[in-house]
């Protein structure tokens, strides 16, 4: 054999490999994909369905009077639904009403909506949290899969880790190697090669945009997320080491005090109050110093968890250069703590950037289209693949593309698999079972050849 038909014959094996792994992977995390892109392309519009359907909580006339005082509408707030007060949310604007976030008796929290200038009680619903309604609340929990517990987060992981590899994957099969593949346009009329044309479009035009919606979506993932973070922690680049050492901390994580903090600080310890004789500061004078402070409107004031706790003001503006954090001692009202987007180290300020773009928040209504547009892409692509397989498949099978002739795994997609399963560790873990399958089946056909 020459070396030229040597070669070609090892691009061949590696070009149906990956073939048989690219499409093994997709019909895998196809339904995953199909309910990512799905709630992820009605999440990118929370604010203005939250505004629309909720409206009559949310939106007031405007008034040429001042608000009325924090502490006002808070007593108005509690005077209509009994509770403990745990979060103000003054008007983010002229024409919305404030928030009052009331612990109940029966241990549910509601978000309370009054009138700034009136004092009036618009109304109230279940506190969704950063998801500003029952309703997103829900996509935001399909779209990360935490109905379905650890599990579903681990799912979910694993399935942004396989689009990375499938948009790589994708690319090395289209490339043209002078074939009549590599297609910038549906070239094919109908049935099974306009689906091939339309996947591959589809996918070499958005492949960047999925790319990118994976990454910047995997910080808040379990096993790749935590590393992360660690490595962003240990290296200084996210939360510089020595922030909080000046400070008494308590146990607990400032992601589970407040709604919505930067990723990066979300497991740091909350700072404690300093002693006192048990006499909170006033409401009035805390929201008076963190707004001389120049907070951007729209921020949550959290009030202290317990004795020690610390008024927390924090705000996550779709401007994210204003994201800031402000720990507050709830006796003195002195600032423990202030820092914005650019106290952070470099991943830190990196992931929040990434978390701000992922949540189309960044660039307005550009940054939801351009998203939109790669949601579909995403949906377009599951569909496609689906309806390619179901078209090619033999009846009563699979229909997998055929393993190469020389069964084992090319030694170039052997080290690629290796670097994309350490890189993702929970991909690289389903890869070991696809393998496992993949050679189980090899020797029961050789075990049948033999019998045979």
């Amino acid at each position: 054999m020459t070396p030229t038909s040597t070669r070609s014959a090892g691009d061949s094996a590696l070009y149906r490999a990956v073939w048989r792994w690219h499409f093994i992977a997709g019909l895998i995390i196809l339904p995953f994909l199909l309910i990512i892109a799905t709630t992820g392309a009605i999440y990118l519009f929370k604010d203005e369905f939250n505004t629309a359907a909720y409206a009559k909580l949310r939106l007031v006339e405007p008034q040429a009077t001042a608000p009325l005082a924090p502490s006002l509408l808070t007593a108005a707030a509690l005077a209509s639904h009994p509770g403990t007060l745990k979060a103000y949310t003054p008007a983010a604007a002229p024409d919305r009403a404030a928030e009052v976030r009331i612990l109940g008796a029966e241990g549910l929290k509601d978000t309370v909506f009054v009138n700034p200038y009136s004092g009036e009680v618009l109304g109230s619903q279940w506190d969704a949290g950063p998801s500003g309604s029952p309703a997103m609340y829900v996509v935001r929990k399909l779209h990360s899969l935490e109905y379905v517990g650890w599990l579903g987060n681990r799912l979910i992981e694993a399935a942004a880790g396989w689009m990375v590899l499938l948009v790589g994957t994708g690319i090395y099969l289209w490339w043209p190697r002078g074939r009549k593949l590599g297609t910038m346009s549906i070239k094919a009329t109908k049935g099974r090669p306009w689906w091939r044309d339309l996947h591959a479009v589809t996918g070499i035009y958005t492949g960047a945009f999925i790319v990118f919606l994976a990454m910047t979506g995997l910080p808040w993932s379990s096993v790749w997320g935590g590393k992360f973070y660690d490595l962003s922690y240990a290296a200084g680049l996210g939360m510089p080491d020595g922030y909080w050492s000046k400070l008494p901390v308590s146990t607990v994580p400032v992601g589970d005090a407040i709604d919505r903090a930067p990723w990066i600080m979300e497991k740091q310890p909350m700072p404690v109050s300093g002693p006192s004789d048990g006499v909170p500061a006033g409401l009035d004078q805390v929201v008076a110093t963190v707004e001389g402070l120049g907070i951007a409107p729209g921020y949550a004031l959290n009030m202290p968890g317990g004795p020690e706790g610390v008024f927390t003001a924090s705000v996550y503006p779709d401007d994210i250069s204003q994201e800031r954090v402000i720990h507050l001692d709830q006796y003195t009202g002195a600032v423990l703590y202030d820092a914005g987007l650019s106290d952070l180290g470099g991943l830190g300020w990196a992931a929040e950037w990434g978390v701000s773009i992922h949540m189309g928040q960044a660039w307005g209504l550009a940054n939801q289209i351009v998203l939109l547009l790669a949601c579909l892409a995403m949906i377009m692509l599951a569909v496609s693949a689906a309806i390619m397989w179901w078209k090619r498949r033999p009846a009563g099978a699979i229909g997998t593309p055929a393993m190469p002739t020389d069964w084992r795994m090319p030694r170039m997609l052997l080290v690629l698999a290796v670097l994309a399963g350490v890189f993702f560790p929970l991909v690289g873990l389903s890869m070991l079972v696809i393998a496992a399958v993949e050679i189980a089946l090899h020797l029961a056909r050789r075990r049948r050849a033999r019998l045979a």
